[in-house]
């Protein structure tokens, strides 16, 4: 009788003790599930559970809020609602998007992806938004599970479609001001060639029409100050008239009035007593200044003709 007693003991302790173990096991499984809903209710993206048939069997806070806003479906959770079928049977613009997305996640569910993802517009008629949407096969212990989350990301578009305007608007800017240079480039050249014909012209009728007639003049009999005048009014308009001259009053030549007038001669093909002449100076000046006017020219230690050198500056 007492090892039977015994037995019944031991038989009620062992059920108690697995009462326990079961109820340990239960509450650890409803803590597990309550910590995963916390998780889920805390995300900003609109998440449901999917099983291996598409059918939605859980979903967080975001998506029933979403869907008692927008009145998606016969309740906002869309529990026991089929994803796929909803997807097969869009209709309208959307129809097109809703296949891709319905095969992609048939994809997932098959093994044959990890996982699908997309962008899509979901306007309303107050705003404009933008998703994007993830499905996300979970390998693991038990039944087959896919979690579709969508999150908006109406803010991140929009700030694309800003940057993409602004592209658009520097790159117009951009053209304008190509457009702007290659105009100006023109008239410079323009300018540039307008001047070059102005200075022709006005060289060729000196040339043609004032040089002539001053040669006419020093061939007649003049006093002996009229014909210094005359001298000097025909220095002066080669100094005015003469592109090869203007080269040499730069700054980076440095020549004085003298050594210009000097080197014009030498250009001329004029010979030293034949500048000395002209001048009313020595030939000696002559010498010295030339011999300045190749040291400035850099041709004090070369055996350049300083007369070719000169014409190839006029050219």
């Amino acid at each position: 009788m007492k090892s039977s007693s015994r037995q019944e003991d031991l038989l009620k302790k062992v059920a108690r003790l697995e009462r326990k173990l079961m109820e340990a096991k239960e509450g650890e499984e409803s803590l597990l599930e309550d910590l995963g809903n916390t998780v889920l209710n805390a995300l900003s993206a609109h998440v449901a559970l999917l099983d291996d048939q598409g059918t939605i069997i859980g979903t967080n806070l975001e998506w029933r809020e979403f869907g008692e806003a927008n009145a998606v479906g016969s309740t906002p959770d869309a529990i026991g609602m089929n994803y796929l079928a909803v997807c097969d049977t869009a209709e309208g613009e959307s129809s097109d998007e809703a296949e891709a997305v319905a095969k992609g996640i048939r994809s997932v569910i098959s093994g044959e992806a990890e996982e699908y993802t997309v962008e899509y517009p979901c306007h309303s008629e107050e705003e404009k938004r933008w998703y994007f949407m993830r499905a996300l096969r979970l390998d693991g212990p038990g039944p087959l599970r896919v979690i579709v989350s969508h999150e908006n990301i109406t803010a991140l578009r929009v700030a694309e479609e800003r940057l993409e305007a602004r592209e658009r608007e520097l790159a117009e800017k951009n053209r304008n001001l190509e457009e702007i240079n290659t105009a100006l480039k023109v008239l410079l050249e323009r300018r540039e060639q307008d001047r070059k014909e102005f200075e022709e012209q006005v060289l060729g009728n000196v040339k043609q029409r004032v040089l002539p007639n001053l040669e006419r003049l020093k061939g007649t009999r003049l006093e002996p100050e009229a014909k210094e005048y005359v001298r000097t009014l025909e220095t002066g308009l080669q100094e005015i008239v003469s592109p090869f001259l203007q080269r040499l009053t730069s700054s980076y030549f440095d020549l004085t009035p003298q050594e210009i007038q000097v080197a014009g001669l030498v250009k001329d093909g004029k010979m030293t007593k034949e500048i000395a002449d002209f001048l009313h100076i020595s030939t000696s000046a002559v010498d010295f200044h030339r011999k300045n006017i190749r040291k400035k020219l850099g041709l004090k230690s070369r055996k350049a003709n300083l007369r070719s050198y000169l014409l190839s500056l006029s050219e």
